[in-house]
């Protein structure tokens, strides 16, 4: 895997869009006293190497009706399930995260379900459906905190 060094301009403007991601680049140009152009440029080149992926809108889950989160390990049958187990995982709505791990699960999910019937209809209808070993279920209560790494400490 390539890891690309930053510059102090680089990681200032990470750290500006991180923290507000819909801020304006000659805002950010501003207070990184250089061109709009040079943002720009930066952001791309950010961009092309694979360390800016994007932007997302974050949606509070709760305010529009989905009310449980849960995280799940799952066991695989067999090693040679893992594409096709994806795969199907991609195409149910209320897993938002799937993660190849280390140690007692193969894949570790995240769901998000209306209340804890619904959670139990995605268990039964959607994921048992997939021929899984067995899976294990941790319910959230709530969201403690949810940060980004810490852009000013990073390549030190």
């Amino acid at each position: 895997m390539v890891h690309h060094e930053l510059d102090g301009l680089d990681k200032k403007i990470l750290k500006l869009l991180v923290d507000d991601a819909r801020k304006p680049f000659l805002e950010v140009a501003r207070e990184c006293n250089v061109s709009g152009a040079a943002i720009h440029q930066r952001v791309q080149k950010l961009i092309n190497a694979g360390i800016i992926k994007g932007s997302e809108l974050v949606i509070d889950n709760t305010k529009i009706g989905y009310e449980t989160c849960a995280y799940m390990g799952l066991y695989l049958q067999n090693p040679g399930q893992f594409p096709t187990v994806t795969e199907a995982l991609l195409k149910i709505p209320e897993v938002v995260e799937c993660h190849y791990t280390t140690g007692q699960y193969d894949l570790f999910i995240k769901i998000y379900a209306k209340n804890n019937q619904h959670l139990l209809h995605v268990i039964h209808n959607k994921l048992q459906p997939l021929g899984l070993a067995r899976t294990e279920t941790l319910i959230s209560f709530k969201e403690g905190f949810k940060r980004h790494l810490p852009i000013d400490d990073m390549n030190e």
